[in-house]
């Protein structure tokens, strides 16, 4: 009988988790299974793809959690985004599409999506579900980093990252009504890193429920490696320098580490490296391209795809200079395009990255080291083989066939 499985992410296209769970689908329905996402942003509206909520009630249940959470932070908008409370969302178990599925999948269901009240409506369904996690928000309170914080482990409160607390103790509050909508209900955590998976294990939320780690899964056809000086000349890059990728859909958000990348720019360029240029992918490119020491081409958002992946094929080494990561699907398809990668020592990034075998993991938050890792690679003796290596862990461990398998015997 061929199984039935619908997955859950707030939006179609946009965010990593987004791309993340469309791969995921992708690549389940490569193996016959007959696998659908929900969602609330449905950009492309493409045919396995079902939206739920009309505007009105997406709109409302967005306000109404963000409203919470300023009036609980003493209506301060700082950190405003940083966290969710999950207080109102859409019933989509009252959909065709839940009532057909034999697993509910689910991935990010933030920002008025999916409510801790419809959570315990899935959970107590009598389906198989299964929850991937993109960040620590399944696990903890309210947020979806907890950097330092381990107050998940036992039970979330007072939360650092609301420090104009109002008379509300959000993180106690959500903390006890998702341990309340899990209660006594079979829901095994996916982390999409061994890093990630392990943190949940040690949570409150997860004692007695199975955490596995899966990672997630590209199409290598698509992110595969090109004609570098081909693509260069249809892209109008520069054929004679060493380029350096970095890309975000918010570049300047401080969390990817922007103020870690400038110095690496800075060290670069005392260091005389003439021969260095960067290419930045992502909106808001042109205002960090302003600010960095070395010339630079800012070419806006570039949606995944060949396109994107002509962009990798660009460049000499990817960089990710980002303080908080799961396992970013901007280093796979960079690998997966055989392009060395540098980044921190930092969440799933050290999976992915083999110490220069396939890049160079930086010291964390060390921009010293983080030159260092850009300048070894680009100079590096055996840069072919670093460029093979790269190719080969994606296809080892990220391609389609085997990360489905891994979830088709998950979902058995």
């Amino acid at each position: 009988m061929l199984m039935n499985v619908l997955l859950v992410n707030t939006s179609e296209t946009t965010g990593g988790a987004a791309v993340a769970c469309s791969r995921i689908a992708k690549a389940l329905r490569g193996e016959g299974v007959d696998a659908s996402m929900m969602v609330r942003n449905a950009e492309k509206c493409e045919e396995a793809v079902i939206p739920v909520g009309g505007r009105l009630q997406k709109e409302w249940c967005f306000l109404r959690e963000r409203a919470a959470i300023w009036a609980a932070n003493g209506f301060s908008k700082d950190r405003l985004f940083y966290v969710d409370i999950a207080n109102c969302g859409i019933d989509i178990t009252k959909t065709e599409a839940f009532r057909k599925a034999d697993v509910i999948h689910l991935h990010w269901i933030n920002q008025g999506y999916i409510s801790l009240e419809v959570l315990k409506k899935i959970a107590a369904s009598g389906k198989k579900v299964i929850w991937t996690m993109h960040d620590m928000w399944p696990f903890t309170g309210i947020c979806h980093h907890a950097d330092d914080c381990t107050k998940y482990t036992t039970g979330c409160h007072d939360c650092p990252l609301l420090p104009r607390r109002g008379c509300i103790d959000l993180a106690r509050k959500t903390f006890d009504r998702k341990l309340a909508a899990l209660e006594g209900c079979d829901v095994t955590f996916v982390g999409c890193s061994e890093w990630l998976a392990g943190l949940c294990r040690k949570s409150r939320i997860a004692q007695g429920r199975k955490v596995v780690s899966i990672p997630n899964p590209i199409d290598t056809a698509v992110y595969a490696p090109m004609d570098k000086a081909a693509i260069r000349q249809k892209l109008g890059l520069p054929a004679d320098k060493k380029l350096i990728l970095f890309c975000s859909v918010k570049t300047t958000d401080v969390r990817k580490g922007m103020y870690y990348f400038q110095e690496s720019c800075r060290i670069l360029k005392e260091s005389s490296r003439e021969d260095v240029e960067v290419i930045i992918l992502g909106m808001h490119g042109q205002a960090l391209g302003s600010t960095l020491p070395l010339p630079s081409h800012a070419l806006g958002y570039v949606p995944e795809g060949r396109s994107l992946a002509e962009f990798y094929n660009a460049a000499d080494v990817f960089v990710t200079p980002s303080l908080q990561e799961n396992l970013p699907n901007t280093i796979m398809e960079a690998l997966s395009c055989g392009i060395p990668c540098v980044g921190f020592n930092i969440g799933g990034i050290p999976e992915m990255i083999d110490h220069q075998s396939n890049g160079y993991v930086a010291e964390y938050k060390s921009a010293e080291n983080l030159a260092h890792g850009i300048d070894w690679v680009l100079d590096a003796a055996h840069y072919p083989e670093l460029c093979r290596n790269a190719r080969a862990k994606v296809l080892g461990s990220y391609s389609e066939k085997v990360v489905a398998q891994k979830y088709i015997s998950l979902f058995k």
